[in-house]
């Protein structure tokens, strides 16, 4: 049903795309006007952290770290998702715990709490549910989460842990809602283009502007809109010429939140750069051969939209 329903929507994005300001070959783009800073504009401001129980962020944040979460104890969620640099990697796939690739490459973990499903195929539809899969893929952690509670149990400083932030011993909901508590304070806020967004009229050059213009001219915001500029519907990939790696076909509509300090790009993560993306994206799915000028006007727009985590600019991981 669900598949059905997909196969009758993307296409119409797709023809929502072209009439959003994209106009047939050879012709000019009208630049969309910009109204005055944060006054009816698609993208909302990322919200301030939320306040949540410390004692459970604290057990939260230290479990997210743990390599005892894996079966062999050699990897943690921190391992793919670098809270200190991107909140992912820089790889264009990860490794498993048996060698093999990973199908997808990694997203960032930052604001993955503000999207309405977790994965790109969107499989996941909330935090609680992407920890016990990711703790009972073979490929992933590699354990269970029975494996988990064990280790935890019989361990007495976690035992002690669990008991003052929930009142009893670790189980499975209070495990996932630790860790699930933990993810939904990573949030990015306080980007240039949020601080437009709240009226801050000087946050953005001209140049920048133009940028988000073009983005909403060409219809690139159709997709990619709200507070994760992105991350809340799925889209066909491939619509007008071949894009990344064919399968899946739809995918969730990734966040483009952070997204200069996220290469590489793409489900397969084979956009080595900012650039290749735009360029790529705006020929597969809008019909365009994008002019060096305007992919760089776009870009200028996307680096606006890196944020900050505790009070520090997210920045791109290490090669």
């Amino acid at each position: 049903m669900i598949a059905a329903v997909l196969r009758r929507w993307v296409p119409t994005c797709a023809v929502l795309l072209l009439l959003n300001g994209a106009q047939a070959e050879g012709q000019d783009v009208q630049i969309a006007d910009v109204s005055r800073p944060g006054e009816q504009e698609p993208i909302t401001p990322v919200p301030p952290v939320p306040a949540e129980d410390p004692r459970k962020v604290s057990l939260g944040e230290r479990l997210f770290k743990d390599p005892r979460l894996s079966h062999d104890g050699t990897r943690a969620c921190m391992s793919c998702h670098d809270v200190s640099s991107n909140g992912a990697d820089a790889a264009d796939r990860d490794r498993g715990v048996d060698g093999s690739l990973y199908q997808f490459n990694t997203s960032t973990v930052f604001n993955a709490a503000l999207s309405f499903r977790i994965g790109w195929e969107g499989r996941l539809r909330s935090l609680e549910e992407h920890i016990e899969t990711s703790l009972n893929n073979p490929i992933l952690m590699g354990t269970s989460v029975d494996e988990v509670l064990v280790k935890l149990k019989t361990d007495e400083e976690y035992d002690g842990l669990f008991r003052k932030a929930y009142g009893h011993a670790p189980d499975r909901d209070s495990l996932f809602n630790a860790i699930a508590t933990y993810e939904r304070t990573l949030l990015t806020p306080g980007s240039r283009f949020d601080r437009w967004l709240q009226g801050d009229a000087k946050a953005l050059s001209p140049d920048e502007l133009d940028g988000y213009r073009l983005f909403k001219s060409l219809g690139c915001v159709s997709c990619h809109q709200g507070v994760n500029v992105g991350g809340n519907l799925f889209e066909r990939h491939g619509i007008f010429r071949p894009l990344a790696s064919p399968k899946p076909e739809i995918v969730r509509v990734p966040s483009l939140r952070n997204v200069a300090t996220t290469p590489p790009y793409f489900h397969d993560g084979s956009a080595p750069t900012l650039g290749d993306a735009v360029r790529q994206m705006g020929a597969a799915q809008l019909d365009r051969k994008l002019s060096d000028q305007q992919v760089d006007t776009i870009i200028a727009f996307l680096e606006t939209l890196t944020g900050t985590y505790r009070g520090t600019p997210v920045v791109a991981a290490r090669p």
